[in-house]
C-alpha cells in the first residue's frame, strides 16, 4: 500500500492510541550492540520464496490511476496471511480438488487464525487438497483465495498504523533489527511496517524470511506483496544505526523507519 487519502484519516482516528503508546516507538533509549559477524546467514528453514508465496500481487493505485477492479492496498492483508499460511496450513496435493466455494471456506479458516499464535503440528493445519505450495494454490485459484482472505478495512485502521508518522531512536531500530535476527533464528517469518513518512513514497509491509551479515550491515531478505516476482532487501547499517531501502519495489534506496508488526495481540 502506498501513501495516500487513507494515512491522513489513519493518523487522525489513531492520534489518542498513540499518545498513550509512544514508549512502543521511541524506546528504548540504550541497547546493547547488535551480535553478529561478516558472512554469516540465517533463514526460516520451512520456506521457499519461489512455493510459499502468493502468485498474484497487491496493485498500487497510483499505476493503474483508470483501472476499476482493482486488488490494491491489501498489503497488509496480504503479508499476514503469508504468515498465516506458514504457521497453519498444509497443501495436500494427492486429495481430491475442491470447487470454489469449498477453497474460500478452507481459505478463511486459515485467515482466521491469530498469527501471533503458536506454529501448528502438521496434524492440526488446515489442509489444502489438490495442490503443493501457497504458490500454486495462489495462481489456480486466484479469485477463491481472495474471497476467502477477506476485506482490508480492519488492516488498514489496525490501531498500530499511526507508527509511520513517529520519531524513533536509533537504538530502537537496531532493537527491532536484533528481534528480527532472533525471530529468524527461531525459525519463524517477521511482518514488518516499513515507512518514510513525511515522503509520499512508502506506507507499507513486508515479510522477512532470512538475512545476511555483510559486517558493516545485515541484508534482510523480505517478501514484498506488490512483488512477487523476486526478493527484495532491506538493510540495517551499523552506523548509523538506521534502516536502509536497498532494494525495495517501487521504492527508491533511502533510510527508512522499520516496526514489527502482528507479533501479539496488541503489536
Amino acid at each position: 500500500m502506498r501513501l495516500n487519502n487513507i494515512v491522513n484519516v489513519r493518523s487522525f482516528l489513531c492520534l489518542g492510541p498513540a499518545l498513550l503508546t509512544a514508549a512502543c516507538a521511541l524506546g528504548p533509549l540504550t541497547a546493547r550492540p547488535l551480535e553478529g559477524a561478516a558472512g554469516t546467514a540465517v533463514a526460516t528453514p520451512a520456506f521457499s520464496f519461489a512455493d510459499d508465496t502468493f502468485a498474484f500481487a497487491n496493485d498500487i493505485r497510483a499505476r493503474h490511476p483508470d483501472a476499476d477492479d482493482l486488488y490494491a492496498n491489501y498489503c497488509f492483508v496480504l503479508a499476514r496471511a503469508l504468515r498465516q499460511f506458514n504457521q497453519f496450513a498444509r497443501f495436500e496435493p494427492t486429495q481430491a480438488k475442491l470447487d470454489r466455494a469449498g477453497y474460500v471456506e478452507v481459505v478463511r479458516r486459515v485467515a482466521a487464525l491469530p498469527v501471533w499464535g503458536a506454529v501448528l503440528r502438521p496434524e492440526d493445519r488446515v489442509v489444502i487438497p489438490g495442490y503443493a505450495s501457497l504458490r500454486e494454490f495462489s495462481r489456480a485459484e486466484e479469485t477463491a483465495v481472495k474471497e476467502g482472505l477477506g476485506g482490508r478495512f480492519w488492516t488498514l485502521m489496525h490501531w498500530t498504523n499511526w507508527r509511520v508518522a513517529s520519531y524513533v531512536t536509533p537504538a530502537h531500530q537496531e532493537n527491532v533489527a536484533r528481534e528480527v535476527l532472533d525471530e529468524l533464528r527461531a525459525g519463524r517469518l517477521v511482518q514488518l511496517l516499513v515507512t518514510n513518512w513525511p515522503k509520499p513514497e512508502l506506507n507499507h509491509t513486508l515479510v522477512a524470511f532470512e538475512a545476511r551479515d555483510t559486517g558493516a550491515q545485515i541484508d534482510f531478505g523480505v517478501w514484498d506483496p506488490n512483488d512477487p516476482a523476486a526478493p527484495g532487501v532491506l538493510s540495517f547499517q551499523r552506523e548509523p544505526r538506521a534502516f536502509w531501502a536497498t532494494r525495495l519495489y517501487d521504492t527508491e534506496p533511502g533510510a527508512i523507519r522499520v516496526f514489527r508488526m502482528y507479533f501479539s495481540r496488541l503489536l
